[in-house]
């Protein structure tokens, strides 16, 4: 059954009724998928909560439908990870979006950090790439079947990103000069996390004054194994070790 995320306002629980009015939305439903009455689709109102509707009227502007099932999504995650990602060059960056959103992170942080190649200086273009990468991240939430959308913030640079992390119950940065901490290491200590920050940095890594200001901040070094990994896979790399270890992607 297709999905499609609706803003919480136009659903209405008490009159069994919601209302889509976006515009690429109404399109790809009734031009692209063809659907008509009595038709049904999932839909999520984005805050981890889904619906069945059935559709009882298209308009060029507008679908309403009638709500046939309500329940709470079951594919989120127990633990909120952030993903505090340098700025890659090229479309990595949309590659980075797409997976991590389909293994279950929360919110992506673009970083822009010593060795960012990418300089993102003309406001008017840094909000078109934002744009871009959250309608990637938007697509594969649909397509993943998520309960929510995990946002794609403004890029931030690497100071502000050590002020942000305070509210984090942990918080890791793979480095490839650490040899000896592992997330196994970690979670064998503690699996009651719920609040996770991953730090990626961009091709080339993190300069060393880097990762000591980010020790100082508590955040912990560690490593992904004896290979260097490219920074578009390291990110996913670590979530889906966090996902497995609370059971996310079938672990006990």
């Amino acid at each position: 059954m297709h999905r499609f995320f609706v803003d919480e306002k136009n659903i209405s629980e008490d009159n069994k009724k919601i209302i889509m009015d976006e515009p690429e939305d109404v399109k790809h439903i009734g031009k692209v998928l063809r659907l008509t009455e009595d038709d049904c689709l999932e839909i999520c109102n984005g805050n981890n909560y889904e619906y069945i509707g059935k559709i009882v009227s298209l308009s060029k502007s507008q679908i309403i439908l009638e709500i046939l099932e309500e329940k709470k999504s079951s594919t989120e995650p127990d633990i909120q990870v952030t993903l505090f990602q340098g700025i890659p060059k090229s479309s990595k960056m949309d590659m980075i979006i797409q997976k991590c959103t389909e293994l279950g992170v929360c919110k992506i942080v673009p970083i822009i950090t010593e060795r960012t190649i990418v300089q993102l200086k003309d406001k008017k273009a840094e909000m078109k790439k934002i744009q871009r990468w959250q309608k990637v991240a938007d697509s594969a939430a649909k397509q993943c079947k998520r309960g929510v959308i995990p946002k794609v913030t403004e890029p931030i640079s690497f100071e502000e990103m050590i002020d942000d992390i305070s509210t984090y119950d942990l918080k890791v940065i793979p480095y490839e000069k650490e040899r000896e901490v592992g997330l196994k290491n970690i979670l064998n200590t503690n699996k009651e996390y719920k609040k996770i920050a991953i730090i990626i940095g961009p091709e080339g890594g993190f300069e060393q004054d880097e990762v000591i200001k980010a020790q100082n901040a508590g955040v912990t070094p560690i490593t992904l194994g004896p290979r260097i990994l490219r920074t578009e896979t390291a990110g996913f790399v670590a979530l889906s070790i966090f996902m497995y270890e609370i059971g996310d992607l079938g672990g006990i």
